[in-house]
């Protein structure tokens, strides 16, 4: 099995116990590294004294002895060598000592004799005296080794024993956890209150706390969702039963000409069932969805010269003339498509609610802040108490005889608040109309001129 897969207990026994055992050998090395170079400076001082020792016993005495070996009274004497060389001759040594002289210069040296390593001290130990003191090197490795098994020996025991004293630890730790997994887990799905805020660990709070703001989330959506499904519903009701009277007028109508009007009624409801039921499909995607990546940096004016002139044809039917002001560059970060649909619905609400004769009047400019994108109209306008309504779903003023769902401007809303812009509502400064601005964010670089441009759509005479 993976780490990837293993449960958080394992995991973190795991962790433990590779870095206790990190951290053992570490310290280990560090600690046979030095106590391998005090050994080995301990070592050299026997052999100094061993042959300071021989120096002093035979002072006087090497040109008179004949060759002979020492005795070795210990079995570990055969680990150490020892030669005695008087005028170029070998006057006494060890009995496993070689026969030629175990080192040619003065002092330490690691020599090899008959394929093993040897450390040989040598020293003057009178005219024409040479002392020479050697140790097998295999026998300092040995000792080396022994001190490192004992240092690492013991992490062997204790690696076992700190895994059977950490797993009950661990499962300690981690019981806050698993007591919100199974809080969560014996819940409905309908129960969406927030999780005990008992006081928990640091690292457990901010789980807790991001699901609670889950929790909250979807409780939001789903009341939302709940809403949204009633009000389409009531306002999808009131242009089907108008399909249905005018259906039954047709039916029942004699004359042609009453049949033709109550005909033109059906397809005059199906065109508002028609933009009523797109509109709330546009809702539905915006609800959930967030800006397409990559973004685009997006000419607002060019969409808006665009947009006039999609519209165009419903206001010049209508009598209403259009102008627009923009620059010839005004730049904004988002999709151009979301952009367009806010448009359309910012020009479609500004054209039914103005009368025959006035003008609507589309600008953008740069501004310090970013872009502003202004839409105003001469309609009947808002009253300043529900200004603040504007762009909640479904809502209409009271008194407005044009048709419509009451969900343009909240198509509005939501487009500008996926790009990080505001919108905002007020009386014409005419005094009379609606006023609608979107203020988008700067871009990095800024993307509007100063040149301006102006266009006119300009109603039949």
């Amino acid at each position: 099995m993976s780490f990837a897969r293993l449960s958080l207990r394992w995991r973190i026994l795991a962790t433990a116990l590779a870095t206790v055992s990190l951290v053992w050998v570490v310290a280990t090395s560090y600690a046979y590294v030095d106590a391998r170079h005090e050994i080995e400076e301990l070592l050299d001082g026997y052999l100094v004294q061993t042959a300071s020792l021989l120096v002093a016993r035979l002072a006087g005495e090497p040109a008179e002895i004949d060759v002979e070996h020492a005795p070795q009274l210990h079995r570990y004497a055969r680990h150490l060598a020892f030669q005695v060389w008087a005028d170029g001759k070998l006057r006494l040594h060890s009995a496993n000592a070689p026969d030629g002289r175990m080192s040619e210069v003065d002092g330490f040296a690691d020599v090899r004799i008959d394929g093993a390593r040897w450390r040989v001290f040598s020293s003057d130990g009178g005219p024409g005296v040479v002392v020479q003191v050697g140790e097998r090197g295999k026998e300092r490795d040995e000792l080396a080794g022994d001190l490192a098994r004992n240092l690492l020996a013991p992490l062997a025991v204790a690696l076992p024993l700190l895994a059977l004293l950490l797993w009950p630890a661990v499962g300690l730790g981690l019981r806050p956890l698993r007591r919100i997994g199974e809080e969560v887990q014996r819940r409905d799905p309908r129960n969406l209150a927030p999780l005990d805020a008992a006081p928990m660990p640091d690292e457990v709070a901010p789980l807790a706390s991001s699901l609670n703001a889950l929790f909250a989330r979807v409780g939001e959506s789903i009341e939302q969702e709940r809403r949204f499904t009633a009000d389409a519903a009531h306002e999808l009701r009131t242009p089907i039963a108008a399909l249905r009277a005018q259906a039954q007028v047709a039916l029942g109508a004699t004359a042609d000409d009453e049949r033709r009007r109550a005909l033109s009624g059906v397809v005059a409801g199906c065109d508002r069932g028609a933009r009523l039921v797109e509109q709330l499909l546009t809702l539905a995607r915006l609800d959930p969805l967030g800006l397409p990546r990559p973004l685009a940096d997006v000419d607002l004016a060019s969409l808006v010269r665009a947009g006039v002139a999609d519209i165009a044809p419903d206001a010049v039917a209508k009598g209403t003339d259009v102008e627009v002001d923009a620059p010839v560059r005004a730049g904004v970060r988002g999709a151009p498509e979301l952009l367009s649909i806010l448009l359309r619905n910012l020009l479609d609400n500004a054209v039914r609610h103005s009368p025959a004769g006035s003008t609507v009047r589309v600008s953008v400019r740069a501004a310090p802040a970013g872009t502003v994108l202004e839409v105003v109209d001469d309609g009947p306008g808002v009253a300043a108490d529900v200004l603040s309504r504007l762009g909640d779903r479904f809502f209409r003023q009271a008194g407005t005889r044009e048709p419509g769902s009451g969900l343009g401007l909240s198509i509005v809303r939501r487009i500008a608040q996926l790009h990080a812009a505001s919108v905002g509502y007020a009386t014409n400064p005419a005094g009379r109309g609606l006023a609608v601005t979107v203020r988008f964010p700067a871009l990095p670089v800024p993307a509007a001129l100063p040149e301006r441009h102006a266009r006119r759509v300009t109603r039949p005479a």
